[in-house]
């Protein structure tokens, strides 16, 4: 009998890799970490079988596939697998529900002389395992999070804590609205399977304290699941506070010098071009709420060192319209929304202060 592969919880905890055997548009749509997209028939193969079920039923949409993947083009699929599984020989198989396009594959390979377990139920299986058992993780720790003015260095000094959950990492964005990176964010579907993925590893690494940034529940068009923020939305708030002149240079660090480099290093034809029309645009998406007067003066500082740059190389000159967005539209913002929530605040202190707290209430 062929070898059927349930037990969800060890393949997340080991994170065992995966072959999705998938149409790529399926793919695309959400897979899991560490999963390869090896499909078993191309997106346009998948179509014409589809039309064939639903004209003639399922023997002659089988048939067909079988005179669509044969020959040559079997013989590649099935080597693209074995090859796979012989670099990664714990390596797991899965369609969408693990029925015929898994047994297929697992068939084929088997009499290639590969060997590969199947994972029961396929990913619509696995895929709500994680849904479940996000809703059940929360509650098996206490979470702390840790805010702070933007600019504070909140996710350099959560990274150094092997307890933490870095949710802008997971989403490919820096968690505000000049946030975008240059690649795009995952599917929400990618980033809850990720993020399950996180919460399961480190419940089961015996962590009884997890900490997060302060991010809302949205980072950036992605949100967060809904028993994670309720979670987070009661949880103890730890306050980083780091002085005006490093929080400008933090800032200009990330969305200036190391968001120029990304643009250089994209193959993009006039990066720096590029680098300052996407930061307009996100002004652009703040105007509103900064109000017509002060935008119209933070979109002149960009312009001006924009072309001081442009002549002179110098990127510093962007240091301005950084530090006038600090202080004119996310402290006020920022002080807002923690009068709020005030009653939450346990603690507030410079790094090396919050860095001890933190280190302490997690048993670190």
């Amino acid at each position: 009998m062929a070898a059927l592969f349930d037990d969800f919880a060890s393949l997340v905890v080991s994170r065992r890799p995966l072959i999705d055997v998938r149409a790529p548009v399926e793919f695309a749509k959400g897979a899991f970490p560490g999963a390869v997209n090896l499909p078993l028939m191309t997106d346009e193969e998948r179509r014409l079988v589809g039309i064939r079920y639903k004209e003639r039923g399922n023997a002659e949409a089988v048939k067909l596939g079988h005179e669509l993947v044969c020959g040559e083009t079997k013989a590649r699929r099935v080597a693209a697998w074995c090859r796979f599984v012989e670099s990664r020989p714990e390596a797991l198989l899965y369609c969408f529900r693990g029925g015929q396009r898994s047994q297929i594959a697992q068939r084929w390979m088997a009499e290639a002389g590969c060997e590969i377990p199947r994972l029961k139920g396929g990913y619509k299986a696995l895929r709500r395992f994680l849904i479940d058992e996000t809703a059940a993780s929360v509650e098996r720790f206490a979470p702390l999070v840790l805010g702070g003015r933007t600019g504070s260095g909140k996710t350099a000094l959560l990274k150094s804590f092997p307890n933490a959950i870095d949710l802008e990492g997971l989403a490919n964005h820096r968690g505000s609205s000049f946030g975008r990176r240059i690649t795009p964010q995952p599917t929400q579907i990618d980033f809850e399977n990720a993020l399950a993925y996180e919460l399961i590893g480190s419940v089961h690494r015996g962590f009884g304290t997890l900490l997060f940034e302060d991010e809302g529940r949205n980072v950036g068009r992605l949100y967060l699941p809904d028993p994670l923020v309720r979670r987070l939305d009661a949880a103890p708030l730890v306050i980083l506070e780091t002085p005006m002149r490093e929080r400008v240079r933090i800032t200009w660090q990330e969305y200036v010098e190391e968001a120029q480099r990304a643009y250089a290093e994209s193959g993009y034809r006039e990066p720096l071009r590029e680098w300052k029309e996407a930061v307009a645009s996100a002004m652009a998406r703040i105007e509103r709420r900064l109000g017509g007067y002060r935008y119209a003066i933070v979109r002149n500082m960009l312009d001006e060192a924009y072309e001081k740059q442009r002549e002179s190389g110098d990127m510093q000159a962007h240091m301005g319209w950084v530090e006038y967005l600090l202080r004119e539209y996310y402290d006020p913002m920022y002080d807002y929304q923690i009068e709020k929530r005030g009653e939450r605040v346990v603690f507030r202190g410079d790094k090396a202060a919050v860095s001890e707290y933190l280190a302490e209430a997690a048993g670190s």
